[in-house]
């Protein structure tokens, strides 16, 4: 396994079909990771190559296949050990980590929009009692600073700092 070097610092995954759990959680900690259940070991190497991406799966025999230059081999099926084992592979912190930055259907980076933009996409509490947006470029989802964020970073916690919970939560 090569460690991965990108022009830009940042690591880019592209998780295979028994990881999306953990591409959602990567995507929720800032990192660039697309997903894709219907992708096979051809198609998944080939976006790899093609985007300078590393492929993360728990099948070992994909990573040892010649074409597929940068891979990360998931040892584990509990999600928390899972996200363990990408971070010490980067050598992040989630500290470090750019949280919420990217939309957690498609992966496109989310951009800061004004309250009157969205005023007709979210519900009329959410718009009274929210003063920041952003919104996908792609899929136009909308996403602020709710109680949900405070949740999400507790769940992080949780899961990397125990064994307890399962990949399927």
């Amino acid at each position: 396994m090569m460690e991965p070097v990108s022009p830009s610092g940042r690591h880019k995954f592209l998780a295979d079909v028994m990881l999306g759990s953990l591409a959602r959680w990567l995507r929720i900690l800032g990192y660039d990771t697309c997903y894709d259940n219907q992708v096979d070991d051809e198609d998944l190497i080939a976006r790899c190559c093609a985007d300078n991406r590393i492929a993360l799966t728990r099948d070992r025999r994909l990573t040892q296949r010649k074409a597929l230059k940068r891979s990360l081999f998931i040892t584990s099926d509990n999600l928390g050990e899972q996200l363990r084992e990408v971070l010490a592979f980067t050598g992040d912190h989630v500290d470090d980590r750019p949280i919420l930055t990217r939309c957690l259907e498609c992966n496109s980076t989310l951009q800061g929009v004004t309250r009157s933009a969205v005023r007709a996409l979210v519900p009329s509490y959410v718009y009274r009692t929210q003063l920041r947006f952003r919104r996908c470029p792609e899929c136009n989802r909308v996403y602020w600073a709710g109680t949900h964020r405070k949740r999400m970073m507790e769940r992080i916690d949780r899961l990397l700092n125990s064994d307890s919970e399962a990949s399927t939560t």
